[in-house]
């Protein structure tokens, strides 16, 4: 689809029930990754925007135009939004294939199906998560309420634009709060358009807003506003560590990390027992899903030296089905880095793992360079060590890196080996060798003989630089963006 085909986009800042342009009227340019062309130019908005959401968000909130909505009410209003996220979903499809360079086929099979999904299950949950009453004598009654936080905000990643606000703005709406939603400066377009579709649905003015913007003013500054009761950040470990001090340096604000992952995919010896052909196309997919820019991404394949190899050919041979090319088209199934800089960053850490005496088993080069986009090959290391740079550092590209082990102790360490702790696979034939290994590894999720994050229904987050704070998805989402209250009633 050309750009050209769009209706129309939505650029500007989307605060109290209306658009408006930056207070200070200046712009950014957001660009198509595949053809380094400008796509749009976008509002940027900076401290005076961000104060005007959040202002709209508290009397949105303490008037309780939303909160004191019965949680019923709440949900007949998330189940018109889905419905018509889903009706509107390749208009939101193609905005974030042209933004996010992601490909199409993505979106449509993925992203968007989910993005609904998440919508439709947090508003079922509105109304179906219980408060508590205290066991007490019968002089007192002792009640356990859950009330919302209050004003939200969310600071949302580039590489799932739409479905990473979707699973902060959905719970948190869900529970009643208000929100101001900071989306990437990379790929704002489709949280705009998901703003103007909450209010056609009829989600009351000021209670999501959405401020596209610089993560250096915009985001900071929703980071240390003083009016501001939580938020919700999802992006690098570097950045989250700067919202922790923006909260202790302003109101101690609570504040949920969804960071960085280095995860990685154990293949154990008896993994020659299952189909090694099924286990190439699942491993490469964690690898390279979403060109690797994915913060679960299985970077780091942990093999048992018995199957190294055979798995290694096996890998090559199914590699020409993630072809690369331009996101609009379906068959492509590799996109572009998100911008020039990014692309930079990834072609460094492959000359780093060259340096360091991996060996480039396949890809390792820019390509379809034509284009004017950022495309990189998608890369297997092989033979490398957990003490390499590629091994250690998240990449957020298309690289996979092979390590060999021993012995399942051996390939439990290397695994645990790291920083991060988000997510892991496991391949083994034997079922109590799967709980056992998914036990030992330390991070959030582990798929057992797939790659998996779950579903909207199991938390997903991650353990130690990963994250902390709480979870995206299931219904500890809903818990964390309320507040537990005690009322405790003398009868008699």
């Amino acid at each position: 689809m050309a750009i050209a085909a769009l209706p129309r986009f939505r650029t500007q800042a989307f605060i109290d029930g209306r658009f408006i342009d930056a207070a200070s009227g200046e712009t950014f340019e957001t660009e198509n990754p595949a053809t380094g062309e400008v796509i749009a130019r976008v509002a940027a908005g900076g401290v005076e925007d961000i104060d005007r959401a959040v202002k709209a968000a508290r009397r949105a909130f303490d008037d309780g135009r939303w909160s004191n909505q019965s949680p019923a009410e709440r949900k007949r209003t998330l189940l018109r939004l889905a419905d018509l996220v889903e009706a509107n979903a390749e208009e939101l499809a193609t905005l974030d294939s042209l933004e996010a360079g992601k490909p199409i086929s993505d979106n449509r099979g993925g992203d968007l199906p989910e993005s609904v999904r998440t919508i439709r299950w947090f508003a079922e949950a509105a109304d179906k998560v219980f408060d508590a009453v205290a066991p007490t004598g019968p002089d007192a009654l002792g009640l356990i309420v859950r009330e919302p936080v209050g004003v939200v905000g969310a600071v949302v990643p580039w590489n799932f634009p739409l479905l990473m606000a979707i699973w902060k703005i959905a719970p948190a709406l869900a529970a009643g709060n208000t929100m101001v939603v900071k989306p990437s400066r990379l790929t704002s377009l489709s949280a705009i358009r998901l703003a103007e579709l909450a209010a056609e649905a009829g989600l009351p003015q000021g209670v999501l807003n959405v401020v596209p913007g610089p993560g250096g003013t915009a985001g900071q500054a929703l980071g240390r506003h003083m009016d501001v009761d939580k938020v919700t950040f999802t992006g690098s470990t570097e950045v989250g560590r700067q919202f922790l001090n923006y909260a202790a340096e302003s109101n101690l604000k609570e504040v949920t990390l969804e960071l960085g992952g280095k995860s990685p995919q154990l293949v154990l010896a008896d993994a020659r027992d299952l189909d090694l052909d099924v286990v190439a196309e699942r491993v490469l997919f964690a690898a390279f899903m979403n060109q690797g820019q994915n913060c679960s991404c299985g970077s780091r394949l942990i093999v048992d030296r018995s199957v190294q190899e055979a798995l290694v050919e096996r890998l090559v041979e199914h590699l020409p089905e993630w072809i690369v090319g331009d996101p609009l088209q379906p068959d492509t199934k590799i996109g572009p880095m998100i911008e020039r800089p990014h692309l930079d960053k990834v072609m460094g850490y492959i000359e780093r793992g060259r340096a360091e005496g991996a060996r480039v088993v396949v890809g390792g080069e820019r390509v379809l360079e034509e284009s004017g986009g950022h495309f990189v090959a998608p890369t297997i290391f092989d033979d490398a060590t957990n003490s390499m740079t590629i091994a250690r550092e998240e990449i957020f590209g298309p690289v996979l890196t092979t390590i060999p082990f021993d012995s399942e102790d051996d390939a439990i360490r290397l695994a645990n080996e790291t920083s991060y702790g988000l997510a892991a696979s496991v391949y083994t034939k034997d079922l109590d060798t799967a709980f056992r290994v998914a036990r030992a590894l330390r991070v959030g999720v582990v798929g057992v003989n797939n790659y998996s994050e779950g579903d909207v229904f199991t938390p997903f987050g991650g353990f130690k630089q990963s994250g902390f704070g709480g979870r995206d998805k299931g219904l500890e989402a809903l818990e964390q963006y309320t507040e537990k209250k005690t009322i405790w009633v003398t009868l008699g």
